[in-house]
């Protein structure tokens, strides 16, 4: 397995570890404006911060993004409810962000026809 994709085949954007105090941001995303990098980092590096455990931004097949939490086994203090709560209050205040990543993603990683994609948003929107 890549350490770019996750166990059920994600390809991950990013990911933060309260455990090692340590971020990860997968190079294939290298050509993001920095300052999206940046916003990344902070959701990611924040949330371990506010609640503990692993926290993964990465892509599933559809070309949505996902964010994915998980805690060790013996961390007693890790709060799933808590941990589910923050990743909604990130998805609403950080919903134009993670629109602009998914099109990104569909664009050029998934090298999908942005003609097609502006079509297929614009029906959406209707």
């Amino acid at each position: 397995m890549s350490s770019n994709m996750t166990k059920d085949g994600k390809i991950v954007l990013c990911g933060a570890n309260a455990y090692e105090k340590k971020y990860y941001f997968n190079n294939e995303f290298e050509k993001l404006p920095e300052s999206i990098q940046e916003d990344i980092h902070i959701i990611s590096v924040l949330f371990t911060e506010e609640v503990g455990g692993i926290f993964l931004m990465a892509f599933d097949d559809d070309g949505e993004l996902v964010m994915q939490t998980e805690s060790d086994p013996d961390d007693f203090y890790y709060d799933d409810v808590s941990a589910g709560l923050l990743v909604q209050q990130i998805k609403k205040s950080k919903q134009e962000l993670f629109e602009s990543l998914k099109i990104y993603y569909r664009v050029f990683i998934l090298k999908e026809d942005p003609s097609a994609l502006l079509a297929e948003l614009e029906k959406g929107n209707n």
